[in-house]
């Protein structure tokens, strides 16, 4: 199994910017796609991005695209979730999953999850 530990979580207002980061222990990350989800109260949790196992491919949903930007340094073990554009109803937890692959935008191919970092946005 592979540990995941996201940070860059934060309250910011509507418009602005946040990096979150995913590192990764255990395994060897590169075995690994990566993704990112988020779960606003009372709602599922959704696909945001995801990014295949060399960062050559990635994925993202609707209502992310040309804001969100997925990236991974397998050097340093990390996947990282760049949020320009913020706007409140990105407002939720995420979290980071790791995977062998599949469908990068559903959940259920993905078998560790992290713990989540809540990202508020303010209007």
């Amino acid at each position: 199994q592979v540990q995941l530990v996201e940070s860059g979580g934060g309250l910011v207002q509507a418009g602005g910017s946040l990096r979150l980061s995913c590192a990764a222990s255990g395994r060897t990350f590169n075995n690994y796609a990566m993704g990112w989800f988020r779960q606003a109260p009372g709602k599922e949790r959704e696909f945001v991005a995801a990014i295949n196992r060399r960062g050559g491919s990635t994925y993202y949903a609707d209502s992310v695209k040309g804001r969100f930007t997925i990236s991974r340094d397998n050097a340093k073990n990390t996947v990282y979730l760049q949020m320009n554009a913020l706007k409140p109803e990105d407002t939720a937890v995420y979290y980071c999953a790791a995977g062998y692959g599949g469908s990068p935008s559903s959940r259920w191919d993905y078998m560790n999850w992290g713990q989540g970092t809540q990202v508020t946005v303010s209007s």
